[in-house]
């Protein structure tokens, strides 16, 4: 078994050269690796200290614009030849048994894991920045920041932040890579919803911990509006499903702080939706979470109506105006 790990660099050089010492002073002895490097454009020497570097396991692309990220990954994950691709933001502190508890899921034939993603740490904080991703009440993804309670090394999650995954390289190319339609936002959940449409399902490995700068390029969060309406519009029936259980629990929240008795149309859908988080959501549920993402997007109609920078067109590209 061969594994690619996959990093896109763009700029800061300091957490690009610390993250690449912890990976290769955690990576397991005697796995066949190799290390793709694609800069996207740095100006503040990444190029010239990738110039320097002069080591078997290491591959080198410079991009001659910035792609993204979604465009950088895809380009390294063309010319990989692993089985496996591990893909790492360059603002990551790994940690010794880091990727072995990720690999491990994949040998599990029952649970028939298509991506599996990692539970990390803010660096600055320490805090618990990701568990996995799941879709809050407003239909939003939104990163998980408690452990689940399970005596299980691993739980079920809707999706996984791309900041460090892995996942086999020929599911990768089978489903096109990266939809470069998103820029440096949304391109990871779409991914995995992609893979649970195609009967593949996303695990966070909670044996697995790293730290994370979370976000240290600047200007990262630019276009996160822009590419959640993206995604939201164009997953809205399966993020309908995903949030209902987020949903349940708010409306319940909002009936105790108003006082109010809950509808009693909706009270019995609304527990049943709770206690079994596994079935499909009754139909009156998905409809209210339906509701809020048709609003949602209006607002967002709204708020970009004759801006630039969402394409008419792309197979899930989103018609704006």
């Amino acid at each position: 078994m061969k594994l690619s790990v996959i990093t896109a660099l763009y700029n800061c050089l300091p957490l690009t050269q610390a993250m690449l010492a912890s990976l290769r002073a955690t990576l397991p002895h005697g796995l066949d690796y190799e290390i793709i490097l694609i800069d996207d454009g740095s100006t503040d020497g990444t190029r010239e200290w990738l110039g320097t570097l002069d080591a078997p396991d290491i591959r080198v692309l410079l991009n001659e614009r910035n792609l993204g990220y979604a465009g950088a990954n895809n380009r390294g994950a063309a010319i990989a030849r692993g089985e496996f691709l591990a893909l790492l933001n360059n603002d990551l502190v790994l940690t010794p048994g880091w990727l072995e508890p990720m690999l491990q899921l994949f040998g599990h034939s029952g649970l028939n894991a298509g991506l599996v993603g990692n539970v990390q740490y803010a660096v600055a904080t320490g805090a618990l920045d990701h568990a996995g991703i799941f879709f809050d009440e407003h239909a939003k993804p939104a990163h998980l920041r408690t452990l689940p309670d399970t005596r299980r090394p691993y739980h079920e999650v809707a999706a996984a932040t791309g900041a460090c995954v892995v996942l086999r390289r020929d599911v990768f190319q089978q489903l096109g890579g990266f939809d470069e339609v998103y820029r440096n936002g949304g391109e990871d959940v779409d991914l995995c919803l992609r893979l649970r449409r195609h009967g593949l399902r996303v695990y966070v490995a909670l044996t697995s911990a790293i730290r994370h700068h979370v976000s240290a390029s600047v200007n990262r969060k630019l276009r996160d509006e822009e590419n959640t309406c993206r995604l939201v519009r164009t997953w809205r029936d399966e993020i309908a499903t995903l949030a209902a259980p987020a949903w349940c629990r708010h409306y319940l929240h909002e009936c105790w702080e108003a006082h109010a008795t809950p509808l009693p149309e909706l009270l019995l859908d609304v527990a049943h939706c709770l206690r079994h988080p596994e079935a499909p959501p009754p139909a009156r549920i998905i409809a209210a979470v339906q509701e809020v993402i048709d609003r949602q997007l209006a607002h967002w109609e709204f708020a970009f109506a004759g801006k630039p920078g969402l394409p008419v067109g792309h197979p899930h590209a989103i018609s704006i105006i």
